[in-house]
């Protein structure tokens, strides 16, 4: 047996970590375990009942085709189900933009696959999303970041980065970007910021990647436009997932962009798995014909926004003064602040032998900042679960405040 494999493995091997999330999520199987590390929905908003009866009727009616090889494109009933949903985006779109991916890390992880080349700059929210900030790094970008505000990403700021990065002689190859909800902080990016971001995009010859999980999880207000719907050169690509409004265990997703962009991507999945699992394609092309995805959504909603406002006032009675916590208007997080001279990694060891877990904020920087904040997540514990997991956190906090 070899003494190591490390000559083995390819220079890109090396450019992995594993996600920070997920490693997290290993320490949190015990059974007496809080977590508001993963961003988990619940089981409770999972309809079961109804996908049973769907997955016999498929089964029925057209088993052989479910049960077989599908399109790498997807099933042509299921993207132009959702060609129709998007009408109400203000989208006008064929099947052909559009194409179904396993999940949208697998659509993150084909950007990166068709857009990177190695040094090639990404630029990012500050912070954003690990999942897909590890799947451009794996492809060898280098991450810039542009700080959020209440509002989102900053416009000017973003512009001044580009500027300066061209300026350096690098290569940008898109924006990436989650308007909606975004995870990890739970802001909203304004119509007048989508509009003014897009123009930069336009002076600079830029993509964006417009990640889009959350958007239907809203809670009050009207919602913000898609920014493809804002788009008029085809610049924009936006991913959307089944994860948060279906079924996370069904591992389904979309991508809608320009036919020459969807089609670069189709050839890149044909090299990762051939196609999306067409019996879950069936089936939730199924569920959202006879109306039931909608009336899922609107219980789903009900949901969480009972879980924020408890998981908020809960918060607000047990938190010691000097943390500070965003109250989104959808979504699943919530994002912590905690008082500069504090380390959330410390925290997070005092915390799980409280058993307690969140996602230590850093891990959302591309920079190496934001050691003194956390993510919460508020959709997949229960009420009671909540205050107990909200009290011992607070606990864990006071403790560290006095030792730090």
């Amino acid at each position: 047996m070899a003494d190591t494999f490390d000559r083995f493995f390819s220079d890109a091997s090396h450019l992995m970590k594993k996600s920070a999330i997920r490693e997290i999520l290993k320490l949190t199987q015990r059974p007496d375990m809080i977590s508001f590390a993963g961003g988990l929905p619940s089981p409770d908003s999972f309809p079961v009942d109804d996908i049973k009866k769907i997955t016999a009727e498929i089964l029925d009616e057209d088993g052989k085709a479910a049960l077989q090889y599908g399109t790498t494109e997807g099933d042509l009933r299921l993207r132009t189900l959702l060609a129709e949903r998007h009408r109400k985006d203000g989208l006008k779109l064929s099947p052909d933009n559009i194409i179904i991916t396993t999940g949208s890390q697998q659509a993150l992880d084909l950007c990166g696959k068709i857009f990177i080349n190695r040094g090639d700059v990404v630029i990012c929210g500050l912070p954003s999303y690990l999942g897909g900030l590890n799947a451009f790094s794996n492809y060898g970008a280098r991450l810039t970041g542009i700080p959020l505000d209440d509002k989102g990403m900053r416009p000017d700021l973003l512009e001044k980065t580009i500027i300066k990065l061209k300026n350096e002689g690098n290569v940008i190859k898109f924006i990436y970007i989650i308007p909606d909800f975004q995870n990890p902080t739970g802001v909203t990016l304004p119509r007048e910021r989508r509009v003014e971001i897009i123009k930069i995009a336009e002076r600079h010859d830029l993509i964006i990647v417009e990640d889009s999980p959350y958007r239907d999880v809203r809670f009050e207000g009207s919602p913000e436009p898609l920014m493809s719907s804002l788009d008029s050169h085809g610049r924009v690509i936006t991913l959307n997932t089944f994860s948060k409004i279906l079924a996370p265990g069904f591992r389904l997703a979309w991508v809608t962009g320009n036919s020459v962009i969807i089609d670069k991507l189709v050839t890149s999945k044909q090299a990762a798995d051939l196609c999306t699992p067409p019996f879950v394609q069936k089936i939730t092309a199924r569920y959202i014909e006879k109306g039931l995805l909608d009336i899922n959504l609107r219980k789903t909603v009900e949901l969480y926004r009972g879980r924020r406002d408890h998981m908020l006032a809960c918060f607000r009675e047990s938190m010691p003064e000097g943390v500070k916590w965003t109250e989104p208007s959808g979504g699943l997080f919530l994002f912590v602040t905690l008082p500069p001279y504090m380390d959330a990694a410390r925290l997070l060891e005092k915390a799980i032998q409280k058993n307690v877990a969140f996602v230590c904020g850093s891990v959302f920087y591309c920079n190496d900042e934001g050691h003194n904040t956390m993510r919460i997540n508020f959709s997949y514990a229960d009420k009671e679960e909540t205050c107990e997991g909200v009290r011992r956190l607070a606990e864990a906090i006071r403790e560290e405040m006095t030792t730090a």
